[in-house]
C-alpha cells in the first residue's frame, strides 16, 4: 500500500534547522529535568491501600471521596493519586505518594475516611472493608530508580553494538543520538506536564526506544541499499531519496499507532494516561528524529570524512 508515492521532498535542506530545534528542545528538557520530576510512589515511596466494597463502585466515586481528606489540622486532596480496580469492580487499590509531615497512621486515616464517606457501599464489618495496608519505602523507590535508569542505558548500549555489527559504527552514532534525543525530549515534556513517573511510564520509554529504533533502522537500511546500488559515497541526495522511498511506510506506521494512542489517552482513564501521553510524545518525536537526527547526522559525518 502506497500512501505517498514518488515524493521528492528535500529533507536535508532543513537539517540545520532540525539540529537547531532539537538542540533547543534538548537543552530546555535538561533544564526541566534538573529542576526535578514528579516521581510516583514506585520511586518516591508512599502508602498502598486495598479496600473492598459490598457492591461495585466507580473509580470516579472513589476519587470524589478523596478530594477532601482531613489530616491533622488540614484538608488534603488525594483525588489525583493512582486508583485502580484489582480482582473486581468492588475491590479498589489506592497508591498515595509520601506527604510532608505525614502521620504514622496515615493509611488508617484514609481508610476511615473512605469507610465513612462511602458507607452506603461499604460492608457492615469494617474488617471486611480492609484488604491490605502497606507502604513502599523510599529505599525501595531508590533501588527501582537505579534499575529503571540502567535498563534504559543497557538498551542503548546493546543497540549501539547491534547497529555497529549490522551496519557500521557511523550508522550507529546517528541511531543512538536519535534515541537519546527522543528519551530526553520526551522526559522534558513529560516533566513539564507534571505527570508522575511510574514503572508503567518507564515501560513506555523503553517502548519508545524500540519504536524509534525500528523506524530509524528502516531508513538506514534503505540508505545503505541505495549506496550499494549507486556505487557512490554518502551524499544528501542519496539520503533524500531513501527517506522519500520510506515515507509511505513511516507515515502509515506512525499514524496508525497514534490513532490507538489517542484513543487510550482519551478513554483509558487516569491510571493509563501518563503511559499514553508518553507514547504519544515519543512516537511523534521518534518519527521526527529518524529523519532529522539519525539521517541528518549520518550525512554530516560522511561529508566531514570526505573533505
Amino acid at each position: 500500500m502506497k500512501f505517498m508515492e514518488n515524493t521528492k521532498i528535500n529533507f536535508m535542506k532543513f537539517k540545520s534547522f532540525g539540529f537547531g530545534l532539537s538542540s533547543v528542545l534538548a537543552f530546555g528538557s535538561i533544564i526541566l529535568l534538573l529542576m526535578g520530576v514528579n516521581l510516583g510512589i514506585d520511586f518516591k515511596g508512599g502508602t498502598a491501600i486495598g479496600v473492598s466494597f459490598s457492591e461495585d463502585v466507580s473509580i470516579q466515586e472513589v476519587r470524589g471521596s478523596l478530594k477532601s481528606v482531613s489530616l491533622n489540622d488540614s484538608v488534603v486532596d488525594l483525588s489525583g493519586e493512582e486508583i485502580k480496580y484489582f480482582g473486581s469492580q468492588s475491590d479498589v487499590m489506592i497508591k498515595i505518594k509520601s506527604l510532608d509531615n505525614e502521620p504514622e497512621n496515615f493509611g488508617q486515616i484514609v481508610i476511615n475516611h473512605l469507610y465513612d464517606s462511602m458507607s452506603a457501599k461499604a460492608p457492615e464489618n469494617k474488617n471486611d472493608f480492609i484488604l491490605s495496608l502497606g507502604s513502599v519505602s523510599p529505599k525501595v523507590g531508590s533501588e527501582l530508580s537505579g534499575k529503571a535508569f540502567w535498563s534504559v542505558v543497557s538498551a542503548l548500549v546493546l543497540i549501539l553494538f547491534y547497529i555497529s555489527v549490522r551496519f557500521e559504527f557511523r550508522f550507529a552514532l546517528g541511531a543512538i543520538l536519535a534515541l537519546v534525543h527522543d528519551v530526553v525530549i520526551t522526559l522534558g515534556i513529560f516533566s513539564l506536564t507534571g505527570f508522575e513517573i511510574t514503572l508503567s511510564t518507564v515501560a513506555a520509554f523503553l517502548t519508545i526506544v524500540g519504536y524509534s529504533l525500528n523506524d530509524t533502522i528502516v531508513i538506514l537500511d534503505r540508505i545503505r541499499e541505495n549506496m550499494k546500488s549507486s556505487g557512490t559515497v554518502m551524499f544528501e541526495s542519496t539520503i533524500n531519496k531513501s527517506i522519500n522511498q520510506s515515507l509511505s511506510r513511516t507515515l502509515i506506521t506512525s499514524l496508525t499507532t497514534l490513532f490507538v494512542i489517542i484513543v487510550l489517552l482519551v478513554y483509558g482513564g487516569e491510571v493509563i494516561r501518563p503511559f499514553s501521553f508518553t507514547m504519544l510524545v515519543g512516537v511523534i518525536v521518534g518519527t521526527y528524529s529518524s529523519i532529522y537526527i539519525a539521517s541528518a547526522l549520518l550525512a554530516t559525518i560522511y561529508q566531514s570524512s570526505n573533505k
